[in-house]
C-alpha cells in the first residue's frame, strides 16, 4: 500500500534538514570560516584589484606559523585579504594582529570581513596615517608586514625596527613592482644586523628580512 507524507511529517522533515545545516555551520572550525572568507573575497574581487595574490597570502600564513609569531603588525590593511591570511596563521600560534589603514571605508570593509571570518578577537584595525599611528605600539613585534606606499617603507623601518624582536621578520610587499624607495632596499640589504632574501620576484616581489641581533 502506497503511503504519502502528511503535512506534519513534511514540516518535521524540513525542520530536521534545516537543523542539520545550522548545526554544520555552528560546528565549522575557525580555520574553515577563515578559508570561506578568503575564497569569497577571491570570487568577488577582480584579479587586478587583489593587492596581494594568493601565493603571497599563503606565504604570510606559513611565516607566521613556522616562526611562532605572537605579535604581528600590518601596514596597509586595504580590504582585509592579507589580514585573513595572517589571522589564519595566528589562530595556530595564539597571536594577535594590529593592522593600520588610512582609508576609513577600507578599514570598515576589513573589520566586517574579519568579524564574519571569526577573527575579530585577534585582529585590531587602527584607522589613520600609520606613519603617525604606529607610535601607539608598545610591545615588541615578531612580524611586520609592509604593504602600503612603497616610498614610505623607509620611515616605517626607522620607526619599527627598534621594536622588532631579535629573530623577528619584516615582510615587504611590492619590492619589484612598484619598486620602493631605493634607500629602503639598501637599508635592508646592507645593515649587518639584518638578513634579507627576495622571493616571488616573477610577480610583485617579496622581501623577507630577519633581524639577527
Amino acid at each position: 500500500m502506497k503511503r504519502t507524507m502528511g503535512f506534519v511529517g513534511l514540516i518535521v522533515c524540513v525542520s530536521v534538514i534545516i537543523g542539520g545545516i545550522a548545526a554544520a555551520q555552528v560546528n565549522k572550525t575557525r580555520e574553515e570560516l577563515v578559508m570561506e572568507a578568503i575564497n569569497a573575497y577571491e570570487l568577488e574581487t577582480p584579479r587586478g584589484d587583489m593587492s596581494v595574490p594568493r601565493i603571497d597570502g599563503e606565504l604570510l600564513r606559513r611565516l607566521v606559523e613556522e616562526n611562532d609569531v605572537r605579535r604581528a603588525v600590518e601596514i596597509g590593511t586595504y580590504r582585509g585579504y592579507s589580514g585573513l591570511w595572517l589571522g589564519l596563521g595566528l589562530l595556530q600560534t595564539g597571536g594577535h594582529l594590529t593592522t593600520f589603514e588610512i582609508m576609513p571605508e577600507y578599514a570598515a570593509d576589513a573589520e566586517a570581513r574579519f568579524e564574519s571570518a571569526g577573527l575579530a578577537d585577534i585582529i585590531t584595525v587602527v584607522v589613520g596615517d600609520a606613519h603617525v599611528e604606529v607610535a601607539v605600539l608598545q610591545a615588541s613585534i615578531d612580524l611586520l608586514f609592509l604593504d602600503a606606499d612603497p616610498y614610505g617603507y623607509t620611515d616605517y623601518l626607522e620607526q619599527l625596527l627598534p621594536k622588532l624582536s631579535v629573530g623577528g621578520l619584516i615582510v615587504t610587499h611590492n619590492v619589484r613592482s612598484p619598486r620602493p624607495d631605493p634607500a629602503y632596499i639598501e637599508a635592508i640589504t646592507t645593515n649587518p644586523d639584518l638578513e634579507t632574501e627576495f622571493v616571488h620576484m616573477d610577480r610583485a616581489g617579496v622581501a623577507i628580512t630577519r633581524k639577527l641581533r
